[in-house]
């Protein structure tokens, strides 16, 4: 364990944070996060949808859904090139690089024209199910805006006005990107949406399984976050399946369907109690220590974890790098994603099937919201019950490990007195 320790605190951690704030990866995650407005606004769609099951003159606002988090991939394929260009320092082309990428995007997408020359395309690739392909066209047009943005036309002591030099410097950049979707699009008449979903779908299908839910979600909310690796490392990898999974299901309700995707975020919602690695028990736990300091911490720690932020304990207790609770952490990093799979998969509990991102709220109203059913909260109760288990031997040793350590200050203090 100790050299475990070692190697993730000296070698691990410090290259997996570095990865995190590398300019490429960091955009993607930014960008995500930016678009997260739509995806609320698609929860509150979700929200009035289950009451509007219970008080049916509320009007349908399905339509605020479709127009915010059904348009996702368009603003994906404008926020990565845009925040690309801005991380690598060429904000003058930034907002340019995000028309482009919108471009490209629209033509990767396989569009085609009537005879009157109406621009026809399924809804759903606005939405998830473009994703991917927006996430390539804005990299392939960060890539190539980034390598002119390096040169000019203009010297730096031209006199001409910086939206000139702009127009005429990114229209080479601009020009290669359509060309190149042209060329597959219209010319070659290759479907780039086919092509990446082709390439991507064994991918998202390993990320759909059990061992895929179960081990991303231990990786990511556990595992890494013990050591003080935040979960955003592997975001831009799970938000591609969660927001996808989430997608698909809402495509296949609204066709009469039963939705069958269960890696979303909305599942993850359900055994998240407390946040990260089900803490919430924890934080419980610590109201009642009988150490000095782990109860100050529960009470100054126990308000964000009700509302599934748990930065505070564990950077606090702290969990991180702390064996005693880091065994527990990973437990549950297991457990809960194991209960909250097959709970979906044999139905005793609804599969999310419209997005919901209110994480912040108390887990059992998550657990009814995400789901619409009573069965939510049980399932979000037994897996608070279980995390209590597991986690309640470990406070204790680490509660009196804290407590021994107090008296033996306290009787130094009074030896020195």
């Amino acid at each position: 364990m100790q050299k475990l320790m070692t190697w993730m605190t000296n070698v691990f951690a410090p290259k997996m944070n570095k990865m995190a704030r590398n300019p490429w990866i960091a955009a993607v995650q930014e960008s995500i996060l930016a678009a997260m407005p739509v995806i609320l606004i698609g929860s509150f769609a979700t929200v009035f949808s289950i009451i509007r099951e219970y008080v049916p003159f509320i009007p349908d606002l399905t339509m605020l859904s479709n127009f915010s988090f059904g348009l996702l991939s368009i603003f994906l394929a404008y926020l990565i090139p845009t925040t690309i260009m801005e991380k690598k320092k060429h904000r003058k082309t930034a907002k340019q690089a995000g028309m482009a990428g919108i471009a490209l995007y629209l033509m990767f997408i396989y569009p085609t024209f009537d005879e009157a020359g109406n621009f026809i395309v399924p809804f759903s690739n606005f939405g998830t199910a473009g994703m991917l392909c927006a996430l390539i066209a804005g990299l392939l047009v960060a890539a190539v805006m980034n390598q002119f943005a390096k040169h000019s036309f203009f010297g730096e002591d031209t006199s001409l006005p910086d939206f000139i030099t702009v127009w005429f410097d990114t229209l080479i950049p601009i020009t290669l990107c359509l060309l190149f979707g042209w060329i597959f699009t219209f010319v070659l008449d290759i479907s780039i949406f086919e092509v990446i979903t082709m390439i991507f779908t064994p991918f998202i299908a390993i990320g759909q399984s059990f061992w895929g839910f179960l081990l991303l979600n231990f990786i990511g909310y556990a595992f890494l976050y013990t050591f003080g690796i935040s979960t955003w490392v592997i975001y831009p990898v799970t938000s591609v399946i969660c927001l996808q999974g989430i997608g698909d299901n809402m495509a296949a309700v609204a066709a009469g369907q039963a939705p069958m995707y269960i890696h979303t975020g909305e599942a993850a919602n359900l055994f998240l109690l407390g946040g990260g690695g089900t803490t919430l028990a924890l934080a419980i736990m610590l109201l009642i220590a009988k150490s000095k300091k782990l109860k100050v911490i529960g009470k100054t720690t126990i308000v964000p974890s009700l509302c599934n932020i748990n930065e505070p304990l564990v950077f606090g207790a702290p969990i991180t790098f702390n064996p005693i609770l880091m065994v527990p952490m990973w437990i549950m990093g297991l457990v809960g994603p194991t209960m909250t799979w097959f709970a979906l998969k044999w139905g005793l509990v609804p599969i999310p099937a419209a997005p919901f991102n209110f994480w912040y709220l108390p887990s059992p109203i998550v657990g009814f919201l995400v789901t619409g059913s009573v069965s939510g909260v049980l399932l979000v109760l037994a897996i608070f019950a279980v995390s209590w288990i597991v986690y309640y031997p470990f406070f204790k040793v680490y509660d009196n490990q804290c407590l021994a350590e107090e008296k033996a200050e306290q009787e130094k203090k009074e030896a020195k007195a």
